[in-house]
């Protein structure tokens, strides 16, 4: 028989009826990829990592901008560096989630914080493109191609919602492609949807289902790159093969996938879902798992695994606490069931304040009932969040402890892991959130590189053990605090015992049925082992936290 980790109302039960001998088969087994243990690094670009600088000027984008607001030369380039230096291993890092790639517009903006360019790769000019200033298609390929040897999802960013702004260089989408007005007033359904976001950021009409044409800025443009051909004989496969209308959604949707076909990407973070209706993430939803299935079949020496293409959603201001609902005011929408298999929770980076037992059991509780099946990203900060979690980096430990043990999936957002400053001065809104990547302070400062050697080893714990965020939790009675983690799946089992706030020294820890009487186990936290005498456990180490595995 298994062990059996079973939630009962709102209390956990540990029972032990199965053999030492079917523990080991059960682990021995390699450690599957689990979405919902996934743990994201959330970079952009352009802050990250200079690869290639003879990139940066390949585009005339040189007005003087307001503080962090223009092109700072970051590329694709430099993602691939840091995957080829190991940076990303040594985290733990499971998937790579990168800011839009396409083509930006060439123009700046002022939106009363100086001028600004599209450097963070929200203001799309040309889906099928992507932007020379981030590198070119060979890098994007050889990104996803060595991510996944190294077994590391890409996750790109999507945007059906709007395009980026006219400018003298850029040319607006037709009036049958994008409105202008009026501005959203966010209090209701209607007044977050057929709206534009902000002024002169024109709002894709995704309601509407009229057959429209392509730009005309995009085929003069198409064709004078010499793929106007190939790309209407997409489209017009496209749209044979889906029967969707040729309406603006949908061309974008296929612009989108494409990316699935041509680099095998695994995933997409859907940007300002709630500024459309449902029903659009549904059939995105749909296109991309169509074009996914459709590259495994015609690239099987390219598949990871069986796992579905991931959608996670930005549904601002969504937070776990609403379970699968987002409310509008006047209607409450479920984005589990159209299209998404996790949301951004938005009130991690609020409810991290909590202490670790009150958080962590309200995140299983939920995870492991009404949110059973699907799953939520947890963040302590983001790339567009003005309330993040320890704004000062005062507490990046706390941060990390938090963030990486938490249920459900983690993202880190660039510079979390090296207390990376988010509180620069003479910044205007949310380019205090995107300073530089602080690489020097790994090189050089003491405390960086102790903070980073914590996120590095709860990040590697996490990778090695679904039961982090996926697994059932269960907090046990002690001096400090202890809690077990199990995950279940078919003939895989995984467990892991976690330690807070335990003294320094020599612990002894009841291992409460997780590990069986006589098994070794390790401490990954300090390396330490101990095997398992009388149902308890002596790890002698410097540390307040220990972290169990069997060996």
């Amino acid at each position: 028989m298994k062990k059996i980790f079973l939630s009962i109302s709102a209390s956990l039960l540990f029972f032990s009826c199965n053999s030492t001998k079917e523990i080991a088969s059960s682990n021995a087994k390699k450690t599957p990829f689990i979405w919902e243990n996934a743990n994201v690094y959330f970079l952009l670009i352009d802050r990250f990592n200079n690869g290639n600088p003879e990139n940066d000027k390949i585009i005339n984008r040189n007005k003087p901008t307001g503080k962090l607001r223009g092109f700072e030369g970051g590329d694709i380039r430099g993602v691939i560096q840091k995957l080829d230096e190991g940076y990303f291993d040594k985290l733990g890092i499971t998937a790579i989630w990168m800011t839009p790639v396409v083509e930006q517009i060439h123009g700046s903006v002022d939106e009363g914080t100086g001028n600004t360019y599209g450097f963070h790769g929200y203001w799309t000019k040309d889906w099928t493109a992507i932007d020379p200033s981030f590198g070119t298609r060979e890098d994007l390929n050889e990104l996803v191609t060595k991510a996944h040897k190294k077994g590391i999802r890409i996750l790109l960013d999507a945007v059906i919602n709007h395009t980026g702004h006219a400018t003298e260089l850029d040319e607006k989408y037709p009036e049958d492609w994008v409105r202008s007005s009026p501005n959203c007033k966010y209090n209701s359904y209607d007044t977050n949807i057929n709206c534009t976001l902000v002024t002169g950021l024109f709002d894709v009409k995704t309601e509407s289902n009229e057959n429209v044409a392509l730009p005309p800025f995009l085929i003069e443009k198409w064709k004078k790159e010499g793929r106007y051909e190939q790309e209407v004989a997409e489209l017009d496969a496209f749209f044979k093969k889906t029967g969707y209308p040729r309406a603006p959604r949908y061309y974008i949707m296929k612009w989108l996938a494409d990316y699935i076909t041509d680099f095998g990407i695994d995933g997409y973070r859907a940007d300002t879902v709630k500024h459309t209706t449902e029903d659009v993430w549904a059939d995105f939803q749909k296109v991309c798992q169509m074009t996914f299935d459709e590259y495994k079949k015609n690239n099987p020496e390219k598949v990871l695994d069986d796992n579905k293409f991931f959608t996670v959603a930005e549904v601002y201001g969504y937070n776990i606490g609403a379970k699968k609902f987002y409310d509008y005011g006047d209607k409450k929408v479920n984005y589990y069931e159209n299209g998404f298999n996790a949301l951004i929770n938005f009130d991690f980076r609020n409810e991290a304040k909590m202490d670790y037992e009150p958080l962590f059991s309200k995140y299983n509780d939920i995870l492991q009932n009404d949110l059973k099946g699907y799953t939520v990203m947890n963040y302590v900060s983001s790339h567009d969040d003005s309330w993040p979690f320890d704004k000062k980096r005062e507490k990046p430990f706390e941060s990390g402890t938090k963030l990486l043990l938490a249920p459900g999936i983690a993202q880190v957002y660039y510079g979390d892991e090296t207390a990376r400053s988010i509180d620069i001065p003479d910044t205007q809104g949310d380019a205090t959130l995107r300073s530089l990547m602080n690489w020097d302070d790994i090189n050089n400062n003491p405390k960086t590189k102790e903070v980073l050697a914590h996120w590095q080893k709860l990040g590697q714990f996490r990778k090695n053990h679904p039961a982090i965020g996926a697994g059932i939790h269960k907090a046990f009675p002690v001096n400090g605090y202890v809690f077990g983690r199990i995950y279940t799946k078919g003939n895989y089992t995984d467990k892991v015992l976690v330690g807070l706030n335990l003294k320094k020294g020599t612990k002894e820890i009841d291992v409460e049925n997780l590990f069986a009487e006589g098994e070794k186990v390790r401490d990954f936290y300090s390396g330490k082992t101990a095997n398992v005498t009388n149902g308890k456990v002596t790890i002698d180490s410097d540390f307040e936290i220990i972290l169990l595995e069997k060996l």
